[in-house]
């Protein structure tokens, strides 16, 4: 038989545990643990705790825990003005924490405090690690080695549709004087869907960039902004995927996803990081409006450059007006002198050259009388001609040929007989 004495009831028996638990365990503890569930209900947070292996990241350890709505009004704005994002799950945390032990709902850590510094130290190492990763895949500065182009105006952003600080950056645009064409890529800029929303935005702006007909690039630049919703909740931004295709992107990506914290990776790899949609706005108009100054200015010194050339040459015309009429005067003047002393030297020259031709006309008389064939035959001599032309060759004249036979006081007659 079993002892009646012996037996509990199980109220009795759960009691019995608490009164062991705050008996042993009175103080509170500060428990360093992951977030494997965080959810709020009620105005109360539940959360569940593990504590994983080093060595193979298998759990070796689980626990509830649960924060009151009075301390969780409390912790939770504390906590998110400190880290930048609300408590969920895969953040390591230090919670400080008393046992309970209810006889309906069982065993539970009640959570008093949360110290964010903790939270913030694990997101550091996290995100060095990152940096340390994108560096060593020498991607980190590549967004910084591209250039804004000079006429940045066809933009493509990456932002939710409904946000105000989307509307707030288009209408900056709109307002500016300046024409620009937006094209919105709509993404989840909040919570767990932030590095998978944005990475499909970015593929699908690289996807029209990209197409073999696009002669010129669609779009100059992608602004990512995010506004108007809370300030907590970034770490979807802080990711290795997200800062990896960010940084490799073809085309400058500016960010301003609003928040005043240390910079996000997305930042930090980022070609240009503003912290407002709207300061975004103004960096992209500041862009044209400097650009518009420097066509200015040149515009100005054009003018000016050709203003002093037409002024340098007008003088130079006017010095060239009043020297040329003396310098025709002298020329004409001393082209007169040649003229005179030309004149002079004329009849001189034309004298001389009279002479010289006489003298070489006696020359070439004398040289041709002594070619005279008529003195020629006076001395002695005789010419045989055939058919009007000079024998020289016996052997051209033929039986019967008549040939004629000059001498000085005729001529005779004569047939060839061989």
């Amino acid at each position: 038989m079993i002892d009646e004495l012996k037996r509990y009831s199980l109220r009795q028996l759960n009691l019995l545990v608490r009164d062991v638990i705050e008996t042993a365990l009175p103080d509170e503890y500060w428990v360093e643990a992951e977030l494997s569930e965080c959810r709020e209900h009620g105005g109360h947070c539940y959360m569940e705790l593990i504590e994983k292996d080093e060595r193979n990241n298998t759990p070796v350890a689980r626990a509830s825990a649960k924060c009151w709505r009075q301390t969780w009004q409390l912790v939770r704005p504390h906590f998110e003005r400190a880290t930048g994002q609300p408590l969920r799950a895969g953040l390591k945390v230090l919670l400080k924490v008393y046992p309970q032990f209810h006889e309906a709902y069982g065993f539970s850590w009640i959570v008093s405090d949360i110290d964010p510094t903790y939270t913030l130290g694990d997101m550091a190492r996290r995100r060095q690690e990152i940096v340390r990763q994108l560096k060593e895949e020498g991607v980190f500065d590549l967004q910084r080695e591209l250039r804004l182009p000079l006429f940045c105006q066809r933009i493509a952003v990456i932002s939710a549709p409904n946000a105000a600080g989307y509307g707030d950056f288009c209408r900056q645009l709109e307002d500016s004087g300046f024409q620009f064409s937006v094209q919105l890529f709509p993404a989840v800029m909040q919570g767990e869907q932030v590095e998978s929303s944005i990475i499909a935005a970015l593929e699908q702006i690289y996807s029209l960039t990209s197409q073999p007909s696009t002669l010129t690039p669609i779009f100059d630049a992608v602004v990512i902004i995010r506004g108007g919703g809370a300030t907590a909740d970034l770490s979807g931004f802080d990711t290795l995927a997200l800062a990896e295709n960010v940084a490799q992107f073809p085309l400058p990506i500016i960010t301003g996803i609003g928040h005043d914290r240390d910079e996000s990776i997305l930042d930090m790899v980022s070609h240009t990081r503003v912290k407002t949609p709207t300061a975004a706005a103004a960096l992209l108009i500041d862009n044209l409006r400097a650009i518009l100054d420097r066509i200015t200015q040149a515009e100005a010194f054009i003018g000016r450059y050709v203003n002093e050339r037409i002024r340098s040459q007008q003088q130079r015309i006017g010095q060239l007006a009043t020297l040329i009429p003396a310098l025709v005067q002298r020329t004409l003047g001393d082209q007169r002198h040649r003229i005179e002393q030309l004149g002079n030297r004329l009849p001189i020259a034309i004298e001389r050259r009279l002479t010289n031709q006489k003298h070489l006309l006696s020359e070439l008389s004398l040289k041709l009388q002594s070619f005279d064939p008529q003195l020629l035959l006076s001395r002695g001599y005789s010419i045989t001609l055939k058919d009007g032309k000079t024998v020289r060759d016996p052997a051209v004249l033929h039986d019967g040929d008549i040939i004629e036979t000059r001498v000085e006081k005729g001529t005779v007659r004569s047939v060839v007989r061989r």
